[in-house]
């Protein structure tokens, strides 16, 4: 019932924007979709979510706009969304380029699920736990993956008793140390500490982003990075190497700058790429990810130890994005990634079917 039919155009919405502080890095990853889909297979509709909420259905003659976010400027205001759950209706499959909060973390997920619709990437489940860092931890934990040092810390704690939180966070992970919102991603409300004023301010700031901040001890390590792509059998790409050009690779390295440099394969012993492609399948599978994933590592300078950073459920889609460079190197186009993405999407639905459903 869902899977691809032979001699038939597929109505694939794709959409993008949203409310996390990630809509400008979504946009850019949607219009690589968009010029990069097969149009011999796919007829597309284009659904964007502005950073107030508000759904919009563009045109076909819109697509130039939505590389540079103005395509929201013609949305009106408190349109909500029934106007594009109709046209979703209307479509054969979802592919979300959403990065971030109500679009990576399972809450637009449900909304497929609730419409019976196939869409590209992981289930609400996988999503929510890969969304929240602190859950994430846990599950690694349970599977064995190895982890760096960290802690957690509430917003109630940080606003009402910072010095206490200074003390543990000292105790138990030290400095330097990096201060992440449990949720959130593109490496936004993300520090490097060295010093307790800079961990007073660096809390503050994250609470902002989230109400759980993770606190994690620095790892002096390369930064590798793992594709996985499939559903039930999933498998990993050749790992790559980011190499930053800052102290650490943030958002302005990620999405604008281009300065850091990328090397595939990632310059380490095979077996330690063999390792890191073990430790990325098992933690798709431990997450119950399905049909795409970036898995990041670091690679210990002193010892080679691999350590599990995170786990991306729908990496960046940009001219410049790791995801689609890994696969290109194993042999995989753009367009041909985009294709496969979409197939998983209807074997995931018939995978998942449930009895009465």
């Amino acid at each position: 019932m869902y899977k691809m039919e032979k001699n038939r155009e597929i109505k694939v919405a794709v959409m993008f924007g949203g409310q996390s502080t990630e809509h400008e890095v979504s946009c850019l990853s949607a219009y690589s979709v968009i010029k990069n889909i097969d149009r011999e297979k796919f007829n597309i509709e284009l659904i964007g979510i502005t950073k107030d909420g508000d759904w919009v259905h563009l045109a076909e003659s819109d697509i130039k706009t939505v590389k540079d976010c103005s395509w929201a400027e013609k949305a009106v205001k408190g349109a909500g969304i029934s106007g594009a759950i109709k046209v979703l209706e209307s479509c054969d499959v979802v592919f979300p380029v959403l990065h971030g909060l109500w679009g990576e973390d399972g809450t637009v997920q449900g909304i497929f699920e609730l419409l019976g619709i196939p869409y590209v990437g992981c289930g609400v489940l996988a999503s929510a736990v890969s969304m929240d860092k602190a859950y994430t931890k846990i599950i690694l934990k349970d599977a064995g993956i190895p982890q760096c040092i960290h802690t957690v810390a509430y917003r109630q704690d940080i606003l009402q008793n910072i010095s206490v939180c200074i003390e543990e966070i000292e105790s138990k992970i030290g400095y330097p140390c990096f201060i992440k919102p449990s949720n959130s991603g593109s490496s936004v409300g993300v520090f490097k500490v060295k010093n307790r004023d800079e961990l007073k301010t660096a809390l503050i700031e994250a609470q902002k982003f989230d109400r759980k901040v993770i606190v994690e001890e620095f790892v002096d390590g390369r930064e590798i990075e793992c594709a996985v792509l499939g559903n039930e059998n999933p498998v990993a790409s050749t790992p790559g190497e980011i190499i930053p050009s800052k102290e650490f690779y943030d958002y302005e390295d990620k999405y604008s700058s281009g300065a850091s440099v990328v090397q595939i394969p990632a310059d380490i012993p095979e077996e330690k790429r063999e390792e890191i492609k073990k430790y990325a399948v098992k933690a798709f599978k431990a997450i119950d990810c399905a049909g795409l994933s970036r898995v990041d590592f670091f690679y210990k300078r002193s010892n080679g130890e691999i350590v599990l950073n995170e786990i991306n459920t729908l990496p960046g889609f940009t001219d410049i994005s790791m995801y689609s460079k890994m696969i290109k190197n194993d042999g995989m186009d753009f367009k041909t990634l985009i294709t496969e993405l979409i197939e998983l999407a209807f074997d995931n639905k018939e995978n998942n079917r449930r009895c009465g459903v």
